[in-house]
């Protein structure tokens, strides 16, 4: 019988007396965060607790985290508007995000999270049947640095290319750590939350020099996408009501 997620976060727990396990139910979702050295906490899952597959890498920006863009609340405005502030999507390069606070006109600086940037890693262990997330938060947000796993598995290479080109996350001891999306010589790194949705440059074709050159962003405007909010409507269920009373009365 497969071993409950509740029983294997106690084992991870008394594992990792300083790491932080959490279970997500009901789906039974299991998280360990690092509070040391994540190659060696990865290195004792893979030898001890048997996930021999990592199957995802990836970098998050915590920057911002649990801030609303969007006010979605019934009000005489309507039913969306846009919160004020240059928060995901409405600054331009050089400027710095900012969010709404008290009234509708005053704005402030985004706080910066104690943790701001993290890896993580999504295990497999085939013979368990059971998957898990690890993760690990970097010492500094200035230079985010962890360790590579790619002595653990081979196929950590391209995921942490990635997460380098997008998010800013070196990771020490990788064995050729270049940028792999992003064009030679860009400048900053596209998934974070503080780099502007229009970029730092825009590309045109140069008829007299026969090239493409790089320019300063000047004929895209900033953008951010407009939530899909789904609301509770009365006049379903009441045109519903009201055909099934027909069809009673019709039946009569």
């Amino acid at each position: 019988m497969r071993e409950s997620a509740s029983a294997f976060a106690a084992r991870l727990r008394d594992r990792f007396a300083d790491a932080e396990v959490g279970v997500a139910l009901p789906r039974g979702e299991v998280t360990i965060t690092t509070a040391g050295d994540w190659l060696e906490t990865c290195r004792a899952l893979r030898d001890e607790f048997g996930f021999e597959s990592l199957i995802d890498l990836c970098g998050v920006d915590y920057l911002g985290h649990g801030s609303d863009e969007w006010d979605t609340e019934v009000s005489s405005e309507g039913f969306s508007r846009g919160v004020e502030g240059r928060g995901p999507g409405r600054f331009r390069f050089g400027e710095a995000p900012s969010r709404q606070v008290g009234q509708p006109d005053a704005t402030a600086e985004i706080p910066v999270p104690q943790r701001r940037f993290v890896a993580v890693a999504q295990l497999l262990s085939i013979r368990h049947n059971r998957r898990l997330t690890v993760r690990c938060f970097a010492p500094s947000d200035d230079l985010p640095v962890v360790s590579s796993l790619t002595g653990l598995w081979p196929v950590a290479n391209w995921f942490e290319r990635e997460a380098f080109d997008l998010f800013g996350v070196i990771f020490e001891g990788h064995p050729d750590l270049r940028r792999i999306l992003t064009d030679y010589g860009f400048v900053g790194h596209p998934f974070r939350k503080d780099f502007p949705l229009i970029g730092n440059v825009e590309v045109r074709y140069d008829a007299e020099r026969k090239r493409v050159v790089y320019e300063p962003v000047t004929s895209v405007e900033p953008r951010v996408g407009v939530p899909r909010v789904i609301r509770d409507d009365a006049r379903y269920a009441t045109a519903s009501g009201e055909q099934m009373a027909r069809r009673a009365e019709d039946a009569k």
